[in-house]
C-alpha cells in the first residue's frame, strides 16, 4: 500500500528502541547489589539478636548493627525498583530508582565538602568518639579488640596522649582506684620486641605515673588523634579512589537507568504512531 507523502517511514512491528544489552546490564547491575543488601541485613540481624553490646554502644552515635540493618533495608528497596524496573520496563520504578540514587550520591557529595570544610568541627567529634571508647574499654570485647588494633596499627596510645586512660575506671590513676591495672595501659600501646615470642599483657603496668621521656622508652606516647590525621593526609589519593570506587557504581545506575528510560518514552511513542496510522490507507 502506498505511503502518504511526507509521511515518517514506519518501522517494523519487530522494531524496539530498548537496547537489551542497556536492559540486562542494569538488571544485573542492580541484582548484585540486591544479593549484598540481603547479606548486609543477614549480617546485621545476626549481630543485633547474638550479641547485646549496650555499654559498647554508648560511645557510638548509632547501634552498628541496626545501622548495618537500616542501609541493607533501603539498599534492598532501591535496587529491587531497579530489578523490577529494567525487567518489566516500567518508568515509574526506573525514575524512582534514579531519582534515590541521585539523591544518595548529592548526600553523600555533600558529606564529604562538609567534612572537609568544618574539619576542626569533625576531629573534635572524632576526638569524642575516641575518649568514650576509652571510658568502655573494658564493658565490651569487640570494641577492645577494635582498639586494639587501632592502637597497634597506628603505633599510638589514647587520644591525645597516653595519660588519656586514666579516663577509664580500671586505668585511672587516683590513689583510691582498687584496680589492680591503676596507672597502666592495654598491652597495644606497648612498643613491641623484635624478639619477642609470647606478648606480655602487663607491659603497660604504672607507665602513666611515668613521664614522657622514660614512657616512650616502654609504650607509644603519642595520641591516636594525630595520628590518624597524619594518615588521613598522606593517604590521600587512597581515600579519594574509595570515594571514587563508591561514586563510580552509583553513577553508573543513574546513567543506565536514564538511557533505559528514554528508550522506553521512545518505544512507547513508536507504539501509539503505529497504532494512530495502521488504518490509515496512505499509510
Amino acid at each position: 500500500m502506498a505511503r502518504r507523502p511526507g509521511a515518517p517511514a514506519a518501522y517494523g512491528e519487530e522494531f524496539s528502541f530498548v537496547n537489551p544489552l542497556v536492559k540486562y546490564l542494569l538488571f544485573f547491575f542492580n541484582m548484585l547489589f540486591w544479593v549484598i543488601s540481603m547479606v548486609m541485613v543477614a549480617v546485621g540481624v545476626y549481630a543485633r539478636l547474638m550479641k547485646h553490646a549496650e555499654a559498647a554502644l554508648a560511645c557510638l552515635a548509632v547501634d552498628p548493627a541496626i545501622l548495618l540493618i537500616v542501609v541493607g533495608v533501603l539498599m534492598f528497596l532501591l535496587t529491587f525498583c531497579g530489578c523490577i524496573g529494567s525487567l518489566r520496563e516500567n518508568i515509574c520504578l526506573l525514575q524512582t530508582f534514579s531519582l534515590c540514587l541521585t539523591i544518595v550520591f548529592l548526600l553523600q557529595l555533600a558529606a564529604g565538602i562538609l567534612g572537609f570544610v568544618f574539619s576542626d568541627k569533625a576531629r573534635g567529634k572524632v576526638s569524642e568518639i575516641i575518649n568514650n571508647a576509652i571510658v568502655h574499654y573494658r564493658d565490651d570485647l569487640d570494641l577492645q579488640n577494635l582498639i586494639d588494633f587501632g592502637q597497634k596499627k597506628f603505633s599510638c596510645c589514647g587520644g591525645i596522649s597516653y595519660k588519656d586512660w586514666s579516663q577509664n575506671m580500671y586505668f585511672n590513676c587516683s590513689e583510691d582506684n582498687p584496680s589492680r591495672e591503676r596507672c597502666s595501659v592495654p598491652y597495644s600501646c606497648c612498643v613491641p620486641t623484635p624478639d619477642q615470642a609470647v606478648i606480655n599483657t602487663m607491659c603497660g603496668q604504672g607507665m602513666q605515673a611515668l613521664d614522657y621521656l622514660e614512657a616512650s622508652k616502654v609504650i607509644y606516647t603519642n595520641g591516636c588523634i594525630d595520628k590518624l590525621v597524619n594518615w588521613i593526609h598522606s593517604n590521600l589519593f587512597l581515600l579519594g579512589g574509595v570515594a571514587l570506587g563508591l561514586a563510580i557504581p552509583q553513577l553508573v545506575g543513574i546513567l543506565l537507568s536514564q538511557i533505559l528510560v528514554n528508550q522506553i518514552k521512545d518505544q512507547i511513542k513508536l507504539q501509539l504512531y503505529n497504532q494512530q496510522h495502521r488504518a490509515d490507507p496512505w499509510y
